[in-house]
């Protein structure tokens, strides 16, 4: 008897296995790739040269640049736009045009700088 019982497990998960596989695959296809995360992309791309999480150096720190657009509903996309393409500000310094960084980077990056509170 518990021969046959363990065969009838057996032959369930023989069926529930593939479905479950291809539940899983359906999942996964459903998000974007993301290859890097942002803070792999911030070293990659030598954004702390100039700047750092939480302190100004020759630009502003990270959390100044969360603080300054909370509340903005097109924040990510203004930031974005501002690692891709650069902007001149009222200092003798300004930030460089970044267009070897992909629309996907730069969006990843700014969503990561506007999350970090002080």
């Amino acid at each position: 008897m518990a021969v046959d019982a363990d065969n009838g497990f057996l032959q369930a998960l023989a069926m529930v296995k593939p479905i479950a596989t291809i539940l899983a695959a359906s999942l996964f296809a459903s998000f974007p790739a993301q290859a890097e995360d942002a803070p792999v992309l911030l070293q990659k791309y030598k954004c702390n040269s100039c700047h750092a999480e939480d302190e100004t150096r020759t630009g502003p720190a990270f959390v100044d640049i969360a603080t300054r657009y909370r509340g903005d509903s097109k924040a990510t996309a203004t930031v974005a736009a501002v690692i891709k393409d650069g902007a001149r500000g009222a200092g003798p310094w300004h930030m460089p045009p970044h267009p070897e960084i992909s629309a996907a980077d730069a969006a990843a990056m700014a969503r990561y700088i506007l999350a970090l509170k002080k």
